[in-house]
């Protein structure tokens, strides 16, 4: 690739030190860029592909603009270890992931070049609208660039930022790095829109030495500016009989560019940074170039785990013994329940891999719906098919439910209709990081009038819970479960059929002390109790309540501990000390559950010895 490896990459210790490299070097910077990724990723796994499709666009940009003053604004953040590399921690990329290394996605907590926390989808077209506002306003000369992907411009608050960047006055550059993929194939009329968008190249040579030439003039003004960009969209619309959705919201449009030709789009990039108002290159990239296994299986190598670099055949974990995980369970039972009955159908927000909703994709096409990186519509989208008569399982993860908070209320429990949620990577997810625990679900959701919440022991249960939640109610049903499969082997007794809502179960008889667990974590409870008198409860749904079993518990215990993977503030354990107060019973109770910090990233298993909800800490607490 190169004749001496890495001889340009390791004199870069900062962007400063790229933007000494003559332009020519620049091919040369990124075939050590993507081998150097290539190499590290496939011992210490990471978000492999996205960042390789992005080398090009990443060293353009910082050799281009004069980071960290000027901000370079990433989307979601899956396509930036190049940037990280770049920007002083090519050093240190080996503990990226890892417990006190590198983040898992960019922060400002970590580096001046990392201007945002982007681990959610769809919102650096607002950030960076701020920033280039900020700057405006404080007369900084300062360039502002947002970078989003064609998946992540399905979510809404990615069109909420276009519209308020069309009418605010701003010098915001808008990157469109369009690869065609999200995690998943990106879906929707977006997706095809921006394949077929294309401009003339003798028009785009003529609009640019016109600007250049009204620029030199002082005729760029914002208000003179608007009325010819008008002007000039509609002769646009005259001669090419197209006109594009950004330029029809007065955003000045430039490509597709090959976004894998650096020269290129250093080329462009310095011709259009200095121009005024907002505009966008839109930038057509291949997600895993450069590495032949990732261009053919691009969803695979999104985060492919460890691989052989020379073959890319990847390095599976033994699992020989382990019980199902979760999700392949949703999938499976979705699939089944659907041959039952016509009206059940799925939902996800771009992740049918992700919770193996593609298991319902693949059998039955017409009876699965992936409706892009947009987790409101795909509730109220949910909503609207429960009003008229469906049941819809809407599978998101946990974090990502956080941004349907209102349409979960508002669309769905008001009117008490028929959807079943079902919140995949409830708990700690482990590398991912603060973005992405599921940690919140429990508390945020609780309030809610009408909701039943639940959440499985093991696989049986979620079977059971997800037909109960078909067939047994005719309301708005929650199931939350963690990522991966149960904590340990071994079965406790389950109802073959619907169960009764609201109902727990005793797992373990005992004296004096009474355990009570929601979830899977229930296992490392009852490990943790092993060889003791302590009593241990699976309460198997957090709305209702039990009220039976915890009469039950309040007058043959004296003392109480709850175990929760949710933030403990507002979880099962402050709606048990609510229930007890609420009905006189003065019994102490502890609490078990997350801290209220934010979470950082780590192993599952660190993390949870970290909070306090591993065997050897329950037990201390429980003894």
């Amino acid at each position: 690739m190169q004749n001496e490896p890495n001889k340009l990459l390791d004199s870069i210790e900062f962007p400063r030190d790229l933007r000494q490299l003559p332009v020519e070097q620049l091919p040369q910077v990124c075939a050590e860029l993507r081998e150097f990724l290539i190499k590290t990723l496939s011992d210490n796994p990471g978000h492999f592909a996205s960042s390789l499709g992005a080398v090009e666009l990443t060293v353009a940009l910082h050799y281009v603009f004069n980071t960290p003053e000027d901000r370079i604004v990433w989307d979601v953040g899956h396509q930036a270890y190049g940037h990280k590399i770049l920007t002083g921690r090519r050093k240190v990329f080996d503990t990226n992931r890892h417990m006190g290394g590198l983040k898992p996605f960019p922060s400002p907590e970590e580096s001046e070049y990392d201007t945002n926390t982007c681990g959610h989808a769809s919102n650096s077209i607002s950030v960076a609208l701020g920033m280039a506002v900020a700057a405006k306003m404080q007369n900084i000369e300062r360039h502002v660039v947002a970078v989003i992907g064609d998946g992540s411009m399905s979510g809404g608050l990615a069109f909420e930022g276009l519209n308020n960047a069309s009418t605010t006055p701003n010098n915001l550059l808008i990157i469109l790095n369009d690869n065609n993929m999200s995690i998943d194939t990106a879906v929707g009329g977006m997706k095809q829109y921006l394949h077929n968008l294309h401009t003339s190249p003798f028009y785009n040579s003529l609009r640019n030495t016109a600007a250049i030439k009204l620029g030199a003039w002082g005729w760029l003004d914002d208000k003179r500016r608007r009325s010819i960009l008008r002007f000039n969209n509609s002769v646009k619309s005259l001669l090419l009989g197209q006109r594009n959705i950004f330029e029809g919201l007065d955003i000045r449009y430039f490509g597709p560019e090959d976004g894998h030709d650096v020269v290129r789009l250093v080329e462009t990039l310095q011709r259009i940074k200095d121009m005024k108002g907002p505009r966008l290159l839109h930038i057509n990239t291949v997600k895993g170039k450069g590495y032949e296994p990732a261009e053919k299986n691009p969803t695979v190598f999104h985060a492919p785990g460890r691989f052989i670099p020379e073959t890319g055949e990847r390095i599976q974990t033994a699992s020989e013994g382990q019980p199902p995980r979760f999700q392949d369970v949703f999938g499976e039972t979705l699939l089944e329940l659907a041959k039952e009955d016509p009206r059940i159908y799925g939902i996800t927000p771009a992740m049918p891999t992700g919770c193996s909703m593609n298991i319902l994709m693949k059998e039955m096409p017409e009876r699965a719906f992936d409706v892009g990186i947009a987790e409101g519509h795909a509730v109220t989208f949910a909503a609207g098919m429960a009003k008229d008569g469906l049941i819809p399982f809407c599978n998101i993860y946990s974090s990502f439910a956080q941004r349907a908070y209102d349409n979960i209320i508002h669309d769905v429990a008001i009117s008490r209709l028929h959807v079943v949620m079902c919140l995949d990577r409830a708990g700690l997810v482990g590398e991912d990081g603060a973005t992405h625990h599921g940690a919140f679900d429990l508390a945020a959701l609780r309030p809610i009038p009408g909701l039943t919440i639940c959440s499985p022991l093991d696989e049986e249960d979620l079977k059971g819970m997800m037909r109960t939640g078909a067939f047994a109610q005719d309301g708005p049903f929650v199931i939350r479960y963690p990522r991966g499969c149960r904590p340990q082997n071994g079965t406790t007794p389950h109802p073959a059929g619907p169960e009764e809502i609201g109902r727990g179960r005793c797992i373990k008889e005992g004296t004096d002390v009474a355990v009570l667990t929601l979830g899977p974590i229930g296992y490392v409870a009852l490990e943790a109790a092993q060889d003791t008198k302590v009593a241990v409860y699976d309460m198997r749904y957090l709305k209702p309540l039990d009220e039976a079993l915890l009469e039950e518990v309040a007058r043959n215990f004296k003392r109480i501990v709850t175990v929760e993977d949710g933030i403990r503030t507002g979880g099962m354990g402050s709606a048990v000390m609510e229930w007890m107060n609420d009905h006189g019973y003065n019994i102490p109770v502890t609490r078990l559950g997350l801290p209220d910090r934010f979470v950082e990233h780590g192993t599952p298993k660190e993390l949870y010895h970290l909070v306090g909800l591993d065997k050897e800490n329950i037990k201390k607490a429980i003894t």
